[in-house]
């Protein structure tokens, strides 16, 4: 197990599990292995239990050839973006997700699903936020354009550290004339320290951090960024074109 990679995905999971939305029982022990940077199997054994996370891991390591799960490629590739989900074959895809959801969905929603990967959509978080029903221990979360915008990972840039918090400069996800877009920039507030714990090591002005659920989870480099908005862009663009007939439901 890598320890870039674990940390990495504990990084992405923990405000989510924080706030009951996937992931076992775990949130203090999350906070544990984070604060100090350390990891062991038992991180391991908790990363395994998010229900929605977990399984993209393995099937981008395996289409890839990487016997680590946790690998911090596989993990970066999911939430953040790299190559190894350009590698993905769509009938691969096509496999994982009928053999993920084939059981949930009636097959009108599946068929909908599946329709996104002819037309280029990745194994990324943005494509599962943006095409898949979120669910919930307590049940589903509403389809609307408020919890997209919060579960999706977007960027900001820090304007101030305020304590606990930043002031983050970021795009937010809007619904205009029918379609998702990314509108203008607007101030938020996100969380890096918990408890008197950091999830960062160190965070200043001029940053550039991913945003999940109201939590800067990681500086992003250059690179890193650019994968982002490629992917974010791309499964807007998707969505827009299947919004108006998806069996999913529709934003509101």
């Amino acid at each position: 197990m890598s320890r870039e990679g674990a940390l990495l995905a504990a990084r992405f999971g923990f405000m989510p599990n924080r706030l009951g939305y996937c992931g076992p029982d775990e949130n203090r022990a999350l906070l544990d292995y984070l604060s100090s940077g350390t990891w062991d199997r038992g991180l391991e054994e908790i990363l395994s239990r998010f229900a929605a996370a977990f399984p993209y891991y393995r099937f981008i390591a395996a289409v890839n050839g990487i016997p680590d799960v946790l690998d911090h490629r596989v993990v970066e590739a999911y939430w953040i973006g790299n190559e190894l989900i350009e590698r993905v074959d769509v009938a691969d895809f096509c496999r994982y997700l009928e053999e993920q959801f084939g059981k949930r969905f009636a097959r009108p929603q599946l068929h909908h699903l599946l329709g996104w990967l002819p037309e280029g959509a990745r194994p990324h978080h943005t494509f599962h936020v943006l095409a898949v029903p979120a669910r919930t221990p307590a049940g589903a979360l509403p389809c609307t354009v408020e919890v997209a915008d919060q579960c999706r990972v977007a960027w900001g840039r820090v304007l101030a550290v305020d304590g606990a918090s930043l002031l983050v400069e970021r795009h937010p996800l809007l619904l205009r004339g029918g379609r998702l877009e990314l509108g203008p920039p607007e101030v938020a507030r996100a969380f890096w320290r918990f408890d008197g714990k950091a999830l960062l090591d160190r965070v200043g002005v001029g940053d550039v951090v991913a945003l999940h659920w109201g939590c800067a989870c990681v500086k992003l480099t250059g690179r890193q960024l650019r994968w982002l908005r490629r992917l974010t862009h791309l499964h807007i663009h998707l969505l827009n074109r299947h919004l108006g007939h998806a069996p999913l439901g529709a934003y509101g």
